[in-house]
């Protein structure tokens, strides 16, 4: 069985992002050689997080690069499992957002949550505490990796 693999907004925009020219290389690398071999899955936060890039264009691209993934929705679950994240100050109430991408991921079964947010997400001690609240929930565990751990 192929894994599920979710990638939050940090990691599309940074396939056009020239302003970091090695992580926008490190993710087109990721996007030709790793990615094919997982179920990629996006959610409806990633796809209004997309919608709101200023720029028409870079806009239309970015929306285009994952036009064919299955989105994962926001469910009132989800919202709630965000809410427990925060309550536990995993995530303070401004990165709701972050906590959200990693709520549906985790419902959505996920194995692995990629992002280029190293303040927020890819830590391990953020994932410890993630998985902690999962376990007491009955909830699987994930991955949250950066692009160059795939």
């Amino acid at each position: 069985m192929v894994e599920k693999i979710y990638l939050d907004t940090s990691v599309v925009s940074a396939y056009f992002d020239s302003r970091q020219p090695q992580r926008q290389k490190d993710t087109q690398r990721f996007w030709k050689s790793a990615l094919p071999a997982y179920v990629a899955l996006v959610s409806e936060i990633t796809i209004q997080e997309l919608k709101n890039t200023p720029n028409p264009k870079r806009r239309s691209r970015l929306l285009h690069l994952v036009r064919d993934w299955k989105v994962l929705n926001l469910t009132l679950q989800a919202q709630d499992l965000a809410h427990a994240y925060m309550a536990d100050g995993i995530f303070p109430r401004r990165y709701l957002s972050d906590a959200l991408h990693v709520a549906i991921a985790t419902l959505g079964q996920t194995a692995y949550l990629v992002s280029w947010n190293f303040e927020h997400l890819v830590k391990v001690k953020t994932r410890h505490k993630i998985n902690a609240i999962n376990a007491a929930r009955n909830l699987p565990t994930i991955e949250i990796v950066s692009v160059l751990e795939l």
